[in-house]
């Protein structure tokens, strides 16, 4: 009988842990804590946070490749090669933001298109800052891709040029959009006057219905012909916001922003926890990565708000710069930060409305570099 419980023991989890997989676990806890308690992106770091945890459980299996007809794949190891290996999750995700999203403020102000290129800076500060550090050149553009604030187009760029390095990735991109208000206004106060982020701009123009449906499928050609590697990414995007804007297919635009995203970000969220094997995170380089991807966020930030700068400059102070912050992808908590950080100034300043502009021009010019890098760089 004492021959039987040692050998169950030894078969078990408890006695084939170790240390780098409890100190995963401990990781994958604390990702649980800053999602429930501190609101911190939760609807993906709570369940990244839950699939780091299953993915370092010894001998659980999850995460195990197909070997043989007795032992068929693992759940997770399924939901990685056919939703995430094949860039399936992250471009549902893009449709489902699509179908939330108002580019109406865009459409009003076509200029803030430019701030959210300008935002793009911190990418290639980024990228140039990792190729120092000894990155490869498609590691390199898959960790500057962060700088943009866009969880699923950071995702969709690792899986094309860097899939080992996906873990850490997906965590400094998620933990730094949730970090928005933290970490944007000390850069938005370093580079602005208070003059300037005074500024009360203009009410916007109303933008027609026949505008709203053109944009999607006008921006989709364009891109799309442009730079065919971002096809997939604003293809998507722009399907659901059409879905959005017609009017006609309200049963899809709910399925597209509601229960499909839903869906998707759950599998999304847990295999991508569960690549963050002891073996592979617990390195250097993943320091470097979570390090790099604030020197992304940051220069980005500060991107948009130079531009925003010389826009005051041209428009002879009717544009006030804090909506250059508003060009990360981070959708609407940026353009918040920038209206909060108006008022601070001046209580009645509303800039939420402007900074959608660039906000939602981000999420296109992330994509649109990401599809760049991916042209230059997947071979």
């Amino acid at each position: 009988m004492g021959n039987v419980l040692i050998t169950l023991f030894k078969q078990s989890g408890f006695y084939n842990f170790t240390f780098g997989e409890i100190i995963m676990i401990c990781i994958g806890l604390i990702l649980i804590y800053l999602a429930i308690f501190k609101k911190a992106e939760p609807l993906l770091l709570l369940p990244i946070g839950f699939g780091c945890i299953v993915a370092n459980l010894p001998l659980a299996g999850l995460t195990n490749p197909p070997n043989g007809p007795l032992n068929p794949a693992g759940l997770l190891y399924f939901l990685y090669k056919y939703g995430v290996s094949n860039e399936v999750f992250p471009l549902i995700i893009f449709m489902g933001i699509g179908a939330m999203t108002d580019f109406g403020p865009l459409i009003a102000n076509p200029w803030t298109l430019l701030l959210g290129a300008a935002a793009q800076f911190g990418v290639f500060i980024a990228l140039i800052s990792a190729q120092l550090l000894g990155f490869t050149l498609k590691e390199a553009a898959s960790i500057a891709i962060i700088g943009g604030a866009d969880g699923p187009t950071s995702i969709y760029t690792s899986v094309k040029l860097a899939p080992q390095i996906l873990g850490p990735i997906a965590v400094a991109a998620y933990t730094y959009m949730s970090l928005v208000p933290i970490i944007q206004p000390p850069v938005m106060r370093f580079l602005t006057t208070k003059k300037e982020r005074s500024v009360v701009m203009e009410q916007l123009r109303p933008v027609s219905k026949i505008e709203k449906i053109l944009f999607p499928i006008v921006v989709a050609i364009l891109v799309s012909l442009l730079i065919p590697a971002a096809a997939p990414l604003i293809g998507m995007l722009m399907l659901g916001n059409l879905f959005k804007e017609s009017g006609v297919v309200d049963r899809l635009s709910h399925t597209a922003s509601n229960e499909l995203i839903n869906i998707v970000t759950i599998f999304l969220g847990v295999t991508v926890g569960a690549t963050m094997h002891a073996d592979t995170f617990l390195t250097a380089r993943t320091l470097e990565i979570i390090g790099l991807g604030i020197v992304a966020f940051a220069g980005s930030t500060a991107g948009g708000i130079l531009l925003g700068k010389l826009y005051y400059v041209l428009s002879g102070g009717k544009v006030n710069p804090l909506i250059g912050s508003a060009g990360v992808s981070a959708v609407p908590m940026a353009a918040r930060v920038s209206q909060r950080v108006g008022q601070e100034e001046n209580p009645g300043n509303f800039l939420l409305m402007h900074a959608m502009g660039p906000n939602v021009a981000g999420v296109i010019g992330t994509a649109v570099v990401a599809g760049i890098m991916i042209t230059l760089l997947a071979k």
